[in-house]
């Protein structure tokens, strides 16, 4: 009876003397020669630290020692559990697209030529308009042309073929919302022709200046433009919507400059 209280009492506190303690191969072969059972041995590797040989001479000095396979695949499984980098924390599932290096806020960025993505700082525009006003009965707006007015012969960023921009936009806004635009360039100036408000795309609107482009959704808010050397060189702009707050007086806005060199 004694000797049964014992042993019991012996098979109840090992593992928590053994968890007080760092395991190896050795201890695992100790607790294997002193008879107890795979269960309570795995249950001791699980609840202790250890530092473990598992090489392939390791692990056969376990088998030779008697260790049974459970006992052996217990160090394995705490060998690499102790040594593997945890796992980084997984995305909700409903959460956004992480944005690419670089953009971290609405505007628009261009690719140097590195890859990396940097950010266009604007210029400001004045615009004054110019013909008559247009309201069509499709939509109810009222629409004309207007000549946008930027200081500099040339813009301050220089980018060569392939131009990649990248618009990270408002919520709200759509990407067809912005106007790329041809700039003509004076001695001190550059100049366009665009629609009031920065609608466009619409039969009441001037298109001398216009480029059209082909926005590529690459996250949600996030579109990227790509123009190659068919556009020519020259000095370009997009123009964000609602640049114009009026189309009967002078006003003025934003717009992203960029100039391509031959």
């Amino acid at each position: 009876m004694r000797k049964n209280l014992a042993a019991l009492v012996f098979l109840l506190v090992c593992p928590v003397l053994m968890a007080q303690q760092t395991l190896n191969n050795d201890a695992v072969l100790k607790l294997i020669k002193a008879g107890l059972s795979d269960d309570l041995i795995v249950s001791t590797i699980n609840a202790s630290a250890g530092a473990y040989d598992t090489s392939a001479d390791g692990l056969i000095a376990l088998k030779t020692g008697g260790a049974s396979d459970k006992v052996v695949s217990a160090i394995v499984l705490k060998a690499s559990g102790a040594t593997a980098a945890a796992a980084p924390p997984s995305a909700p599932a409903n959460a956004a697209p992480a944005l690419p290096p670089g953009i971290d806020d609405v505007g628009v960025y261009y690719k140097d030529k590195t890859g990396a993505w940097v950010s266009l700082m604007p210029e400001i525009v004045n615009f004054k308009t110019g013909g008559v006003l247009k309201r069509l009965a499709t939509d109810g707006i009222v629409k004309g042309d207007v000549n946008g007015h930027v200081d500099g012969a040339h813009g301050k960023i220089m980018i060569t073929f392939p131009v990649v921009l990248a618009v990270y936009m408002a919520s709200g806004v759509d990407a067809t919302e912005y106007q790329l635009l041809r700039m003509r360039s004076n001695s001190d100036s550059r100049e366009f022709r665009s629609v009031t408000g920065g609608v466009f795309h619409s039969s009441g609107g001037a298109k001398r200046d216009e480029v059209d482009f082909k926005p590529v959704k690459l996250a949600p808010r996030l579109y990227q433009i790509t123009l190659d050397s068919a556009l020519g060189k020259g000095e370009y702009g997009l123009l964000p919507p609602g640049a114009v707050s009026s189309s009967n007086m002078a006003s003025g806005g934003k717009i992203y400059t960029f100039s391509v060199p031959e």
